[in-house]
């Protein structure tokens, strides 16, 4: 084991005594006991909680170099009762994927970030990680001809099924089957969520070009550029294209088109 391993491992178990610690027996319904030398859970009652032994658990805090599954980690998280960014923060120090981190919240958006979309002068909108649309602005509504006029939109159900799309977005087949790419990246960690089956399903079934480029398992990172619309009204539109995750909401992202670009060049 490195000096740099084993530190991690310290660190590791030194969170997981202190997690332990802040864990009331009676938020499990176990008894408080009449010899608790310490508050919190005992070890033996921890790994009892999770389906693992007492030996186990203790080198684990231990630091020892012992092997732990993600089902384990995960058991240990929901156990300690850990808030999110405690689960980000023992899943980093375990080297292993959060199961929990991909999935979708299902909760409205924080009050005022809606605000904060319709307060940006250009075409901007949120994102969750199905690609529904969750707050958007004036100025994509114009940009996008009027859609989505009110209610919910996906954007992939967008650029897929809607023929406008074909003319609105300058290199329509090019940019869709980057698309695609993009959103298996978002949705790496959702595979079993049936929401997202619906969704691809339904996409397959309705594109020809979304089913080719589902099948060949290619995925790219949504990366910034220059983005270019063929508007109905307005003509040839050029922007340069922001994303930014949100801390509020890590399965949402804010996309932001800045105008102007005339002279800007390309990706």
């Amino acid at each position: 084991m490195s000096r740099d391993d084993a530190v991690r491992r310290q660190s590791l178990g030194a969170f997981l005594r202190s997690a332990r610690a802040r864990v009331s027996p009676a938020d499990h319904g176990l008894p408080p006991g009449l010899r608790r030398r310490t508050p919190g859970l005992r070890r033996e009652e921890i790994a009892q909680l999770c389906d693992i032994s007492t030996t186990w658990y203790t080198w684990i805090e231990q630091g020892r170099e012992v092997s732990v599954s993600v089902d384990v980690w995960d058991r240990l998280a929901q156990a300690l009762h850990l808030t999110r960014a405690e689960r980000h923060y023992l899943f980093s120090l375990a080297e292993c994927a959060d199961p929990q981190a991909g999935r979708l919240e299902g909760v409205a958006l924080p009050e005022g970030l809606g605000d904060c979309v319709d307060s940006i002068r250009g075409p901007a909108y949120i994102l969750d990680q199905a690609w529904n649309m969750l707050a958007w602005n004036a100025a994509l509504e114009r940009l996008f001809d009027g859609w989505p006029a009110q209610g919910r939109a996906n954007l992939l159900q967008f650029i897929f099924l809607n023929p406008a799309a074909r003319t609105l977005v300058v290199d329509w087949e090019e940019r869709a089957s980057r698309v695609v790419a993009e959103f298996r990246a978002d949705v790496a960690a959702l595979a079993g969520d049936e929401t997202i089956g619906a969704l691809v399903a339904e996409l397959q079934a309705g594109s020809p070009l979304f089913a080719h480029c589902w099948t060949r398992q290619t995925v790219v990172d949504r990366e910034g550029g220059v983005r270019e619309f063929q508007h109905p009204a307005q003509g040839r539109l050029r922007f340069r294209q922001f994303t930014f995750r949100l801390a509020i909401r890590p399965d949402c992202k804010l996309v932001m088109l800045l105008e102007n670009l005339a002279e800007a060049p390309g990706p």
